[in-house]
């Protein structure tokens, strides 16, 4: 297992972290929660092999994930490693929720102090909201009476919106979703780089886009066959993001032994500059290769919204591309589901065409929303 130090905190941390969020489900009694018994067991044998980080979240595992967390901690091993847990900011609306919140954490966890804690999925609007509510004094004040120790935050959203929160307050680390095809996407690579010279350690979510780079197509699949180098797909991508200097942690949602074993064997050759020029020109061409898998050729620049139905068509295009990039129908049912739900999907277009008197791109908006919707409500 390779090692780095946590930013200014004065200790090293694993470079592989266990992300416990995809621990298996059962179901008893009427009832959804992890399995314990093997989520102990997982975690406790990547701790033994040196992984000293372990991330769970209030409403993983329908909140019940601490508290399987907080099992596997015990006998020793809370000695051992770093806890980090989330602040769910959607079920807050007051200061006493957030002591509440946390309280209920400690509890869960049986711990008298969380490491990091983190306010979970920072967008635009969750991080005016938290603002508003006081959210960085509870962080101050938590640190004071020892019951968090690194006031920290994850995030979701454009990079403009991670430069403002990062600059905003003392934050200990960041979490943010990074892999090889999200260079230019949410924080990004600009938003790694800052958040290196500001001395913030940042913690990786979805190095694999959740395993998704793990299953290459048959055209990425190729490229790799072809590189003298042979390594896996999911190796190579962890080694991508784990040559990044900025890059304390990479969190990995392993749900059986095999996955653990494979990542302690990879992460004990994970290092900093790791990768060779002819590795990123590699990697670039992996990246290529997915992205031309795309149809739509959407830059999610946003021109073309509001639209005066509401359809959400740049998220609605960006759902669609993810879903051929990958291989996934099924996905694109059920992310589309999520829009007709919520009375933003391409049905509600009346051809008005409005959207495409505003695309840069001149893409035929309107004829690739009757695809998305045929598409999608096929394959539900």
């Amino acid at each position: 297992m390779q090692y780095v130090p946590f930013g200014k905190l004065g200790f090293e941390i694993s470079r592989l972290g266990f992300g416990a969020m995809r621990i298996p489900m059962i179901e008893e009694n009427g009832e959804r929660h992890p399995d314990t018994a093997r989520g102990v067991e997982l975690i406790r044998h990547a701790i033994d092999q040196g992984v000293n980080y372990v991330d769970t979240a209030y409403v993983y595992s329908e909140r019940h994930n601490e508290e399987m967390v907080g099992e596997a901690l015990k006998g020793g091993y809370r000695e051992k490693v770093k806890i980090a847990t989330k602040l769910a900011c959607p079920f807050v609306e007051s200061r006493e929720d957030m002591n509440k919140m946390l309280d209920e954490q400690l509890k869960k966890l049986g711990v008298n102090c969380i490491d990091f804690y983190l306010l979970h999925a920072l967008n635009r609007d969750r991080w005016e909201k938290m603002k508003a509510l006081g959210a960085t004094e509870f962080l101050d004040e938590a640190v004071k009476d020892g019951r968090i120790k690194y006031p920290s935050f994850s995030f979701h959203d454009k990079y403009e919106v991670f430069e403002e929160i990062l600059t905003a307050y003392d934050w200990q680390m960041a979490q943010i979703q990074f892999n090889y095809l999200d260079i230019n996407e949410q924080a990004g690579l600009r938003g790694l780089r800052l958040a290196g010279r500001r001395n913030v350690p940042i913690v990786v979510m979805e190095p694999l886009r959740g395993g998704a780079l793990a299953s290459p197509p048959p055209e990425v699949k190729k490229i790799l066959d072809r590189y003298p180098e042979k390594r896996s797909a999911h190796e190579w991508a962890f080694r991508y993001v784990g040559h990044f200097e900025q890059v304390a942690v990479q969190l990995s949602g392993m749900s059986t032994r095999e996955m653990v074993d494979d990542n302690l064997k990879i992460f004990d050759d994970v290092k900093v500059g790791g990768m060779t020029e002819n590795d990123l020109r590699m990697i670039g061409r992996l990246r290529a290769a997915y992205k031309k898998r795309m149809p739509i050729g959407c830059t999610g620049c946003a021109y073309c919204v509001p639209c005066p139905k509401g359809v959400r068509i740049p998220k609605l295009f960006a759902t669609y591309n993810e879903s051929k990039m990958f291989d996934k129908p099924e996905a694109l049912a059920r992310n589309y589901g999520y829009y007709m739900k919520n009375e933003a999907d391409a049905s509600r277009c009346v051809n008005c065409g409005l959207c495409e008197k505003q695309c840069p791109q001149a893409l035929p908006i309107r004829q690739w929303l009757q695809t998305v919707h045929k598409e999608a409500t096929e394959n539900k």
